[in-house]
């Protein structure tokens, strides 16, 4: 893809905002609100305008965002790749991701040139060749930009796959002009867009066939890929859609997740399960097991999506449906797209959660063992909650603005005001608290 590309004038790289402000911190699972240091930025700035004067081709820019295999990593690569498209629409830009990963999401942003799917896949760095995986790759760009994790150490101690492909990595590219990371500048970022996936039009129409035109259709996510003492039980989430569908009546639940264990991310909840959940709604579909595009064609049709914590919802909001998250376990939502939602946090004091990388709470009986904050108990305590945050989703009564203005108050609060514990893509937190 790097040979004799058309002639055209490449956009000059003008400082903004984000190229300027302070060196970064680190903050919650790797995310870094700020830019590299001062010195890398100089360099790549300096680098950027001797190559504006000097070529007349189109700039070739390739996000290398080789991370953990959860879909929300996935979406997040996207983003950055819509900021920097916003930046400059001349550039070509192209993604690398983990080949375990939401790979396919990238055919549906037109804005990415060539998605590269890498088969080193192993997180914890056990198995895998990382330099033979990154063969196919081309090896020149104008811009190689990493994942910001790969240059913290917790991360690299963390996971020692990340330490592997990266090291691999700067042994196999060579950026003309600058190798830095994602959301820094150069090239030019535009922070906060929105993005928008463009699912397949065959399957759009096949989900619009079998959703119909319930008068609210709520897509179901009843657990994420970790372990099941992190999601609420069977008997909680009966309580929830009951709930649910005693406030909305004539609501249609379309269940969604992946079941099949193939080396990407699956729920942890059983068929058992899911199908004892299914059996409390009045009305109720499955995509269950669908591939990863059509089961978001699904959610496209849905009025909002609920869940615990889970990349997906991420993914959720990229096909524009809310979320409705049960928020708890170690991470608090951290990406949102101009999507409305809510986030219903729960009482820390009483039922820990948002724990990050330190120790997690003892577990309570529930049904097995539960983290405190997805427990029966936290569950009815919040359920009127749930179901108003559904309305208002529902009913188009939130906006993104207001979502945004009441979470991140309430997040702070959660965790005893301490905001050098918040974190979000992009720093949208940052306006709010």
């Amino acid at each position: 893809m790097n040979a004799n590309p058309p002639l055209v004038v490449a956009s000059a790289w003008k400082p903004s905002a984000a190229s300027i402000r302070a060196d970064p911190a680190s903050h919650g699972f790797g995310i870094t609100n700020g830019s590299p240091s001062c010195s890398a930025r100089n360099a790549c700035a300096l680098s950027a305008c001797v190559a504006t004067r000097k070529t007349l081709r189109i700039m070739e820019l390739l996000v290398n965002f080789w991370y953990a295999h959860p879909v929300g990593h996935a979406v997040e690569a996207l983003r950055y790749c819509l900021g920097y498209h916003a930046g400059d629409e001349e550039l070509e830009i192209s993604l690398l991701l983990n080949g375990a990963t939401a790979t396919e999401l990238g055919s549906c942003c037109p804005f990415i040139r060539e998605t590269y799917a890498v088969d080193y896949v192993d997180f914890l760095g056990r198995m895998g060749d990382p330099d033979a995986a990154l063969r196919p790759v081309p090896r020149v760009w104008d811009y190689v930009l990493d994942d910001q994790r790969s240059r913290q150490p917790d991360q690299l101690e963390l996971a020692p796959g990340v330490r592997a492909y990266y090291q691999a990595a700067h042994r196999h590219f060579r950026a003309r002009v600058c190798h830095g990371t994602a959301g820094s500048e150069p090239p030019a970022y535009v922070p906060n867009q929105r993005l928008e996936l463009e699912l397949p039009g065959e399957l759009r129409e096949r989900a619009r066939a079998e959703i119909g035109k319930a008068p609210v259709r709520i897509a179901l996510m009843p657990a994420g890929s970790s372990e099941p003492a992190r999601y609420p039980s069977a008997a909680s989430w009966e309580l929830i859609v009951r709930a649910l569908a005693a406030d909305l009546p004539g609501a249609l639940f379309c269940f969604v997740g992946k079941l099949e264990r193939d080396g990407r991310t699956a729920t942890s909840a059983t068929r058992a399960d899911l199908d004892r959940i299914a059996a409390a709604a009045p009305r109720a579909v499955s995509a269950l097991d669908l591939p990863l595009l059509e089961q978001l064609a699904y959610v496209e049709r849905c009025s909002l999506f609920l869940s615990p914590h889970t990349g997906f919802g991420t993914a959720a909001l990229a096909v524009g449906t809310p979320w409705l998250a049960l928020s708890g376990g170690p991470w608090h939502e951290w990406l949102f797209n101009g999507v409305p939602f809510h986030s219903v946090i729960p009482d820390t004091r009483r039922y820990p959660a948002f724990t990050q990388f330190a120790p997690q709470p003892d577990p309570v009986e529930d049904d097995g063992p539960r983290t405190p904050s997805m427990s029966r108990a936290r569950i009815e305590e919040d359920l009127p909650e749930l179901v108003d945050a559904a309305r208002r989703l529902a009913e188009g009564r939130l906006t993104y603005e207001e979502a945004l203005r009441a979470y991140f108050p309430r997040l702070l609060a959660a965790y005893g005001g301490d905001a050098s514990r918040i974190f979000s893509f992009d720093s949208v937190h940052r306006a709010y608290i």
